[in-house]
């Protein structure tokens, strides 16, 4: 399920010099989508030398994206309901049963009715606005040589990880600082644990119980969310777009359905939660392939950011005298 593209990312630097390499990356952005003042915002935040980009230039090339997206709900009213999705082959039928026995996969999905498909990458609806260009081109030189079906299973839903590590400073006796070069980097959850799930650790005492403020990644599977006949990207941009760079058409992904407002709230990205009707029932959003349409996306030079994670906690000791009989 290949097809070239018809307009490649070939505009787009993916050897800066490594003196740049270190400090920016180029990112390509969706214009044309509001808010209009976030972007104006990010590009005077984080862009080189974007405090010093005429506001005018930036509204008239975000005005000239977002007539255009007006002209699109004309000629492809509806394009996202239209979207291809297809049984797995037979042989990766194994490799999707055996995923979803794991326990990473468990804890991810275990809310709302998931399926497997062989889904259309075009006509994928996104709320995220912008992709760091440098990671696609890594994650397209995985694909070459082309792999076979298992191997594109494996791309699109690893069994394995290979996250950078995460930075732990301690900033107080009860504040921890954690700091990733991914984006992905997230508090999990908090969990309570007994004394026998601890290693390496030589207790004071006995253990009677253990609270776990966990920080870590995302479950990283290309996963999308369906309302009727729409589909949102939930999870795995850079791979999508890589495929689709790549030239493939249809990828394997995980398929979480949902049948009401209540359900999205608690499967959703904010975005999405924020302004459902927008993804699900606007006459032409956003949609995957207009990462490679030169008239809606724009490329930006963007300072290298850190995401940091900082954990803080408090204990209080309390006499309680139990009431007589």
């Amino acid at each position: 399920m290949e097809k070239a593209m018809t307009q490649p990312l070939s505009d787009v630097s993916t050897t800066a010099a490594p003196w740049r390499a270190e400090v920016v990356h180029e990112e390509i952005w969706l214009l044309g989508q509001p808010p209009l003042a976030d972007y104006l915002d990010y590009v005077k935040r984080a862009v080189v030398d974007g405090a010093g980009k005429a506001p005018r230039d930036l509204i008239d090339a975000w005005r000239a994206a977002n007539d255009y997206y007006h002209d699109l709900e004309v000629s492809e009213n509806g394009i996202a309901d239209e979207i291809e999705v297809l049984a797995l082959p037979a042989v990766l039928e194994p490799l999707a049963a055996e995923l979803a026995q794991t326990s990473r996969f468990q804890r991810a999905f275990d809310r709302m009715p998931t399926t497997f498909g062989m889904v259309e990458l075009d006509k994928i609806v996104v709320s995220q606005r912008r992709v760091t260009a440098r990671y696609i081109a890594e994650l397209q030189a995985r694909l070459e040589p082309r792999p076979d079906m298992v191997g594109l299973f494996r791309f699109c839903q690893p069994f394995e990880r290979h996250d950078p590590p995460v930075q732990i400073r301690r900033l107080g006796s009860q504040r921890f600082l954690f700091t990733s070069e991914s984006n992905d980097l997230r508090f999990q959850e908090t969990a309570l644990l007994s004394g026998d799930r601890l290693w390496d650790y030589d207790a004071f005492g006995p253990i009677g119980g253990v609270v776990g403020l966990v920080v870590g990644y995302g479950s990283n599977f290309l996963a999308l969310i369906r309302s009727d006949d729409r589909m949102v990207l939930h999870n795995g941009y850079h791979r999508a777009v890589a495929l689709r760079a790549a030239g493939y058409t249809h990828a394997p992904c995980i398929v979480q359905t949902v049948t009401r407002r209540d359900e999205l709230e608690v499967a959703a990205a904010q975005a999405v939660i924020d302004d459902p009707a927008f993804y699900f029932r606007s006459r032409r959003p956003p949609i995957l392939k207009d990462f490679f349409d030169p008239r809606i996306r724009t490329v930006l030079p963007v300072r290298r950011m850190e995401k940091t994670i900082e954990v803080s906690f408090e204990v209080k000791e309390h006499n309680v005298y139990q009431s007589m009989p």
